[in-house]
């Protein structure tokens, strides 16, 4: 392919896109650069089908490289890149959830999409690049996909949409929005914002759309340039009258009836039951390819289902589990669940059931993230465990994969705004949400679980958070729909939309949206950021039925922190030469202790006493002597000249010969010597700091 470029301006800034000169033998391979942050996407599509696949076999890899920032993978023995960073499984996750809706369902080829990060300029994210990179990538390829897409980033700063902010804006702001879509809709959306209200979010969605839409009208001008003429893919299909034969059964069967027995296991139950039967219809009227029939076979049921719940929603408002559009399952809290931990939330939410935990640290315990991007800590973590038994599964328990990754991740943000500041509560804080039952938005009970447990553990947090799960159903056009509030995991999967939403009664602190159709449009939104408000606040209604605000003390079992300030050029004689001063501190008291540059120092200790016997340590170091005070003193070396006294740990201070009495002294030993405890007042500190201290004035000031 002739290399060929072409650029566009968006957000004050040029993206420019490159094709023609890299990685030539995937399908479709294109350069993209924002400023100097630069990537490079490939779309590769396999010519065969994958065997044995009951789904569309896409795979998202986002790949970090240290180099595109100039660093070396900070491990001493381990320099060759690995395991992706949670940052860059989270970008690898937007990726995937913008384009994976465009692809036909049915399709069977595998496709692989790589974005590789090849220079990062600290300014300007690399996500919305690399979705924009492979929209671009899979646009121009001969790959069957309905884009282009295009993304966007928008902050707020200083009551002003900014779009595309460098890093620098996002902190200072109140908003951090990445969304994408196509010319016409929005398909996927993550959000942190510190308690923005619905109509500004509604604002912001407009204000990023209006971007996007140039952006995918910039891709679709490069495809009609460049692109190869797409290829016909392998659809996982059956002839007409067997899938109408299929679907006669099922109907038979009583599909229906089963899709709408409440109680999850009990459906599932009675849907393989149907299944069954019809495999062994397969087995017996098709057995030269039985195998290959009965992948088609669960695709009409996956139809029928799809087309029955979209139906009866539509025509009727008539919910899987009977509810009504608005209707949220039954909600049951406790907290203090466990005896010897400092904070407990057990959230119930119909048939979905976390555990979250809260565990309480030392500053120092802070969490040390190493990326690509930058090198930070966290004294807020949240982790979520998904174990198979939620869902009544059986299978091998490995680490957490790009789900509880992102999970945790959308829970951790929901509930940073309100946090305290370090100042006011020093701890770091560790949640872990255990997913005891599945069945629809286990990531909002896990947010509502966190600010149960945070309030339980005594957390002063500022304001209560709660989340919800809203869904949509779209009929036969974009005007017909309904929106649901609280989806379980049927809606979740034959609906059209998953949207989390979290956050205060002042407004939302974390946003996630997915969708399974080509997008949707901003008066879908506007009324799913209104019913969804309505939820959460009648959610956190049931919260604070239990527990409306922080215990008062910290549980028992938590250890206690005393934060001091001293002159930050007292910090060397805290800490001693080789560290010798802090460590006696620390062995004789049993206390955990973090200085920072600024002075700060954090006593952390199981008990009280321990942590004000340390801090008294440390005050006695870096206490300033002032001339006119009286100290009980240790004589620590003898002079020809006079005596050295030890007046606080590390500040000695001299007794002249003339100072030692009042009257005339030939020798100094005739009057202390080494060990010796006596009172001095201090004479004066000279300009070097040097202490003169007198036992002469000590007495006539007695």
């Amino acid at each position: 392919m002739e290399q060929k470029s072409w650029s566009l301006q968006i957000g004050g800034r040029e993206l420019r896109v490159e094709t023609g000169d890299l990685a030539k033998q995937a399908n479709g391979a294109v350069k993209v650069s924002y400023g100097d942050t630069v990537v490079l996407a490939t779309a590769v599509m396999s010519e065969k089908a994958a065997s044995n696949m009951g789904y569309f076999p896409l795979m998202v890899d986002y790949e970090e490289r240290y180099y595109a920032a100039g660093k070396i993978k900070g491990s001493r023995f381990i320099k060759r890149e690995g395991r992706p960073s949670d940052e860059a499984v989270l970008s690898g996750r937007m990726v995937d959830r913008t384009i994976r809706p465009l692809f036909n369902g049915r399709m069977r080829n595998e496709v692989q999409v790589i974005v590789t990060v090849l220079s990062i300029d600290g300014e300007n994210d690399p996500d919305t690049v690399s979705m924009i990179a492979a929209s671009t990538a899979l646009s121009i390829s001969d790959i069957p996909w309905n884009g282009p897409i295009g993304a966007v980033k928008v902050g707020k700063v200083n009551g002003e949409f900014i779009l595309n902010p460098i890093n620098g804006d996002l902190i200072e702001g109140d908003l951090n929005l990445v969304m994408a879509g196509t010319e016409e809709k929005i398909n996927m959306i993550e959000s942190a914002a510190k308690e923005v209200p619905e109509e500004e979010m509604l604002k912001a969605f407009e204000f990023g759309q209006n971007a996007i839409s140039k952006i995918a009208g910039f891709i679709k001008d490069i495809q009609k340039e460049v692109g190869k003429e797409k290829s016909e893919p392998i659809l996982v299909r059956g002839e007409a009258e067997f899938e109408d034969e299929i679907k006669n059964i099922y109907i038979n069967g009583n599909i229906e009836e089963v899709l709408y027995i409440k109680e999850k296991k009990m459906m599932e139950r009675a849907l393989n039951e149907i299944k069954e039967k019809v495999e062994k219809h397969i087995g017996e009227k098709y057995p030269e390819d039985a195998e290959e029939r009965k992948s088609v076979a669960n695709l009409v049921l996956d139809d029928l289902c799809d087309e029955i719940v979209h139906k009866n929603i539509i025509e009727s408002e008539k919910r899987p589990d009977g509810r009504g559009l608005k209707d949220v399952r039954k909600i049951t809290i406790q907290t203090g669940v466990l005896p010897r931990t400092h904070g407990t939330g057990l959230f119930t939410r119909g048939e979905t059931q976390v555990l979250t935990v809260t565990t309480l640290g030392a500053p120092g315990d802070e969490q040390i993230i190493d990326t690509m991007e930058s090198d930070s800590k966290k004294r807020y973590i949240h982790h979520y465990n998904f174990p198979p038994y939620s869902v009544g599964e059986v299978r091998f328990m490995r680490g957490p994969g790009r789900r509880e990754i992102g999970h945790g991740a959308l829970a951790e943000k929901a509930l940073v705004p309100v946090l305290p500041d370090k100042i006011e509560f020093p701890y770091t804080i560790l949640l872990v949400s255990e997913v005891l039952e599945s069945n629809g938005s286990s990531s909002m009970a896990s947010t509502c679980g966190s600010t149960l447990s945070l309030m339980d553990a005594g957390v002063p947090i500022k304001r209560p958070v709660s989340g919800i799960a809203m869904g949509i159903i779209v009929g036969k056009n974009d005007d017909q729909y309904k929106v649901l509030s609280d989806i379980q995991g049927m809606e979740d999967h034959y609906g059209d939309m998953d949207f989390k939403a979290a956050g205060t009664e002042k407004g939302i602190t974390a946003l996630q949206m997915d969708v399974k159709l080509s997008g949707v449009t901003l008066k879908m939104l506007k009324d799913v950021l209104s019913q969804s408000k309505e939820s959460r606040m009648f959610i956190m209604g049931e919260m604070l039925k239990v527990i409306s605000e922080p215990r008062e003390e910290l549980c028992a079992y938590a250890p206690r922190i005393i934060v001091i300030k001293i002159n930050p050029d007292k910090i060397r004689d805290v800490i001693g030469p080789g560290g010798k001063v802090i460590n006696e501190i620390i062995d004789e008291t049993g206390v955990q202790i973090d200085i920072e540059d600024d002075g700060s120092v954090f006593i952390t200790s199981p008990d009280q006493a321990s942590a004000k016997k340390a801090e008294e340590w440390i005050k006695n170091i870096t206490r300033e002597v002032k001339a006119g005070e009286i100290f009980k003193v240790r004589i620590v070396k003898i002079m020809d000249f006079g005596a050295f006294a030890e007046i606080l740990p590390g500040q000695d201070g001299l007794i002249h010969i003339s100072e030692l009495a009042d009257r005339r002294v030939d020798k100094v030993e005739d009057i202390v010597k080494v060990g010796d405890i006596v009172t001095v007042k201090v004479k004066e500190i000279d300009k070097n700091g040097r202490i003169s201290l007198s036992m002469k004035a000590a007495l006539k000031s007695e």
